[in-house]
């Protein structure tokens, strides 16, 4: 899809899923990627990933997937204590700042650079498993998109965010699909125009065209990748 031999590319979340599969599509296009999931670094805490960066060196592309419900579920906000709260944050929005802060002393340097966010449908509208932190921090995905697109444009850098449909991606998706039974899913499929649920080799193709040449003027975007279902 892009030419990308030469880039050396950072990917979050690649435990499974989504990053996955966007590691594997940036490789497929011939980029130097690496790999980084909460099994290998505390993509939350900034020491690790200054660490990181340190270690791999200055970087072009960078993916923040990492994110999540943390292992939580939807209950009143009454019930929801500040570390549930921060948890959820810290996996989604703390984690995509972090990385990119360090990220961009390279890409300035250079003065060529793709970020690109994976942010959630949920951004568009709500959570549909009722996560108050969860919603929250992937709208605020999107508005840190816009407001590092316009500072870090004049460097050449593009930054872009993605909001992904229903996706069954990991066991906490798999497990979400699985509550809302045959009645539901049928339900949830008959809202999404093309009538079938997205893959991950659905998000990392529009990742790897956001980060090729082809994409060059396009910064600041969120981009849909829902099967139709915001069109609804």
């Amino acid at each position: 899809m892009a030419d990308l031999q030469g880039k050396v590319a950072l990917v979050t979340g690649t435990a499974h899923g989504i990053g996955s599969a966007i590691a594997d599509g940036l490789e497929t296009d011939g980029a130097t990627v690496h790999r980084a999931d909460r099994d290998t670094v505390d993509l939350a805490d900034a020491k690790q990933v200054a660490s990181l960066l340190d270690t791999i060196g200055p970087i072009d592309l960078l993916v923040n997937n990492a994110g999540g419900v943390s292992g939580q579920v939807g209950k009143p906000l009454e019930e929801v204590t500040e570390d549930d709260w921060h948890a959820v944050l810290d996996a989604n929005l703390t984690t995509a700042f972090l990385c990119t802060k360090a990220a961009v002393w390279g890409m300035k340097d250079s003065g060529f650079g793709r970020i690109v966010i994976i942010s959630s449908g949920a951004a568009r509208g709500i959570s549909l498993t009722g996560i108050q932190a969860y919603v929250s921090a992937k709208a605020a995905q999107v508005a840190f998109t816009r407001q590092m697109a316009q500072e870090l444009g004049p460097y050449g850098i593009t930054v872009n965010c993605i909001a992904p449909g229903f996706v069954l991606s990991n066991p906490t998706t798999q497990a979400q699909w699985d509550s809302y039974g045959e009645q539901g899913q049928r339900k949830l499929t008959e809202q999404i125009a093309l009538r079938r649920l997205g893959s991950a080799e659905d998000i990392a193709n529009g990742v790897r065209f956001l980060v090729s040449a082809q994409a060059s003027w396009i910064t600041g975007q969120l981009l849909a990748i829902d099967g139709g279902h915001t069109a609804l």
